[in-house]
């Protein structure tokens, strides 16, 4: 049994190991690989484990020993999954790997987008505070949470979980989820509703077809002023251009997003420049013990599958 990793660095860049699933059997594994190097590198393979390399519909007729592609993320848009089960080949993903970790992150955004204990950290490390002739200063206006109103658009794990932290701050929690979902910690709103109400916007649904740059101008338009939005989701999910018009004509007042429409992304992304908005390189997924959790339900569900009971399976 030869497995390979495509791509392990980003889920394992030396912190952890690849024991586990060492022992069914021959494991390679690269740190990076490019798309057209997969045929090469995985001729062999019974199994491929990738992350973010797509493995599509031509590699997929080129790899004649191949039995299963995991995808080490919950999204598993990498892998022409059609042409997989032409060829009898099993696809699985891992999912909820990451609920903590991603609403952990999502509540450190909150908190910087109204804190700003980065910024503040850096002005006192640069001698603004010695300099100071107050004994305090705040060079941002400081938002108090307590009975602000956050709108969740996407209410499955992440979103509830969210949801849980930001009612311990205080905060009311409003919901958008296309089957509204009855729980004691959200209200229903429709996506208007939720726009036009919400102090915060935070987004945890999936990428789909027709939700792709939903946040657009439209939405946007329906803002208050003084709201922020928050992305930990996907980046395809905002029209980037009409997001950063919104932040420099002040329509509202900033956004803090961990992912973005093309990842890295190029240098004329309009977001990267606009005013209010902090970007993080799309990592509120990789914290330490949520990558520990990708490799032991990754090795389930190679076990799962050996043994003919497959786990996960997405096609």
């Amino acid at each position: 049994m030869k497995i390979v990793i495509t791509d392990g660095y980003t889920v394992n860049p030396g912190d952890l190991n690849w024991n586990i699933i060492a022992s069914f059997g021959d494991l390679v594994v690269y740190e990076r690989t490019l798309p057209d190097q997969v045929p090469e590198r995985c001729k062999e393979a019974d199994i491929i484990l990738t992350n973010k390399v797509p493995i599509d519909r031509n590699t997929i007729l080129q790899l004649p020993l191949l039995k299963l592609i995991h995808v080490t993320a919950t999204g598993y848009n990498v892998v022409d999954t059609v042409a997989a089960k032409e060829k009898n080949i099993l696809v699985c993903n891992v999912p909820a790997y990451g609920t903590s970790s991603v609403a952990q992150h999502a509540i450190a955004l909150l908190l910087e987008l109204t804190n700003h204990v980065g910024l503040h950290a850096i002005s006192v490390a640069e001698g603004e505070w010695q300099r100071s002739v107050d004994w305090s200063y705040a060079k941002t206006p400081l938002i108090e949470l307590d009975g602000k109103i956050l709108g969740i658009v996407g209410f499955g794990n992440i979103g509830k979980q969210t949801a849980r932290i930001a009612n311990a701050m205080g905060m009311k929690i409003i919901y958008y989820n296309t089957t509204p979902k009855k729980n004691d910690l959200a209200e229903f709103r429709n996506p208007e509703s939720l726009f036009a109400e919400s102090d915060f916007i935070s987004l945890h649904c999936p990428l789909k077809a027709d939700n792709a740059e939903f946040v657009n101008q439209k939405m946007i338009g329906l803002m208050k002023s003084s709201a922020f939005l928050i992305n930990t989701a996907r980046g395809q999910l905002i029209n980037e251009k009409d997001l950063a018009e919104a932040l420099n004509n002040g329509r509202i007042a900033g956004a803090a997003l961990d992912v973005l429409s093309a990842e890295p992304p190029s240098e004329n992304n309009p977001l990267l420049t606009a005013k209010n908005c902090i970007i993080t390189p799309h990592n509120a997924w990789k914290s330490k013990e949520a990558r520990q959790r990708i490799i032991d339900i990754t090795a389930n569900n190679i076990e799962c599958f050996l043994k003919n009971k497959p786990a996960n399976v997405v096609n």
